[in-house]
């Protein structure tokens, strides 16, 4: 959607439980000295001030990074909070939050590629001013399901592609579905991450069956509740990884366990990390 800006949600408990998992995936492909593909489908400005109009009228971040920047964490954390320790080095108090394009920069080494697509003309030339230096960066100004899906399959072959639409119109529930079938059937050895939001009207769960259906094997989901189920607003965040490299379910067990201490209020159930679809 060309209204839809995150600079008003950077920093929120759903971007701490996307990116989180987001850099486990990062590092997993970097075990290898073989180059990874990396692609997003709504890439946004890849840098957010905290301290901007914008975050401030929201205040999410309060909820969400603020509330584990400074905890202690185990290693699997570190990548990513590094990441935002070295954003900050220069300033006081926490001011900078990476999104998702500068997460991956960030862990992208010279021979790996990346490809992000947005289609808000604003947030697109704030994330092209980001990567205007980087040569294995390139970023696209077109819709994320047909730009990612042309690019299909990629070179390097082994790789990931995030998919994280606004979803405020119902019908992208139903986009991200065809857009998995009909990338999955050019590239079934990629892994594929989609986000989701957890919201009282459960347009998620016909995504979740559609998916389940599809014949696609090897989907793991993992669920952070942080409000009660019944809440107006958004009450956790969601997250599909087909073809999760080994062990990421016991992660992300582990990283569900302090994300629920740190950010659940009290009347939000328990953490789910499940699969979807087995192997």
């Amino acid at each position: 959607m060309l209204s839809y800006q995150h600079s008003y949600h950077a920093g929120n408990f759903a971007d701490v439980h996307k990116h989180v998992i987001l850099s486990l995936l990062l590092q997993s492909l970097n075990k290898k000295s073989k180059p990874w593909s990396y692609f997003e489908t709504h890439a946004g400005a890849a840098r957010y001030d905290l301290t901007a109009e914008q975050a401030l009228k929201t205040g999410e971040s309060k909820e969400g990074i603020a509330r584990v920047y400074q905890q202690s964490l185990p290693g699997l954390f570190a990548p990513y909070i590094n990441l935002i320790k070295a954003l900050n080095s220069a300033f006081p108090t926490l001011k900078i939050y990476p999104g998702s394009p500068l997460i991956a920069s960030d862990a992208a080494r010279e021979q790996d590629q990346i490809s992000l697509m947005e289609l808000h003309p604003g947030e697109h030339q704030l994330l092209k001013n980001v990567f205007k230096h980087q040569q294995n960066v390139a970023v696209h100004n077109r819709d994320g399901f047909e730009g990612v899906g042309s690019l299909m399959p990629p070179k390097p072959n082994r790789g990931l592609v995030l998919v994280d639409p606004s979803y405020e119109v119902k019908t992208e529930y139903l986009q991200v579905v065809k857009f998995i079938e009909k990338s999955y059937r050019r590239w079934s050895n990629g892994s594929y991450v989609i986000w989701y939001p957890l919201l009282k009207a459960g347009n998620h769960h016909d995504m979740l069956h559609k998916l389940k259906k599809s014949g696609i094997r090897k989907i793991l989901k993992a669920e952070l509740l942080v409000k009660s189920a019944t809440d107006e607003r958004m009450y956790g965040s969601g997250m599909l990884i087909i073809n999760p490299p080994w062990q990421l379910d016991q992660q992300l067990q582990i990283v569900h366990e302090l994300l629920y201490k740190y950010l659940a209020e009290q009347t939000a159930e328990l953490p789910e990390v499940e699969w979807l679809v087995p192997e």
